[in-house]
């Protein structure tokens, strides 16, 4: 199965509706240029996410809030965004995790929230600091990378519920 979205610059290879974990870590697989072809897409778009968080924009000066974002993790990216920030250990191969994907970007991240795109399987010290222990969990932390809340969208991964269980 290959599921490309639009405008996303994501392409999703041989995601498998079965999670039992057999294998799957070798179904699927995003490049780098899918990564950079998704924030060079944002800077077309003005909105450059990680780039202008790196060199300590604020924005304008403005208070109103940031517009949400999705982005890839990096805990210097966490410690200088603005707002609620939330960490999404996923995988690849996760059918659960490509169908909140999806939903993200359908939806779009709520302003001033940024979620944080953490790979479940190259991640393993990340996870055990968070006690993390299935893909398709979310992590809410502070500006010191500190667990704040975290909630597991496997059951049922629309971002309307993660929103309910940690933005609310």
């Amino acid at each position: 199965m290959l599921v490309v979205l639009p405008g996303a610059g994501l392409t999703f290879a041989g995601c498998s509706s079965d999670d039992s974990g057999s294998g799957g870590a070798d179904q699927g697989a995003t490049t780098a240029s899918e990564s950079t072809d998704t924030k060079s897409d944002q800077s077309k778009t003005g909105n450059t996410g990680a780039g202008d968080k790196q060199t300590g924009g604020s924005g304008g000066g403005s208070s109103a809030a940031q517009p949400g974002q999705y982005v890839d993790y990096s805990p210097e990216l966490v410690a200088s965004t603005p707002g609620e920030k939330l960490l999404f250990f996923h995988a690849d191969w996760c059918s659960q995790c490509v169908a909140l994907v999806e939903d993200i970007e359908a939806s779009g991240v709520p302003d001033g929230v940024t979620i944080f795109k953490v790979d479940y399987d190259s991640n393993q010290d990340l996870r055990q600091e968070y006690g993390v222990t299935i893909q398709t969990t979310m992590v809410k932390v502070d500006d010191n990378g500190e667990m704040i809340d975290s909630y597991v969208a496997y059951e049922d991964p629309t971002l309307d519920n993660v929103s309910a269980a940690l933005l609310q």
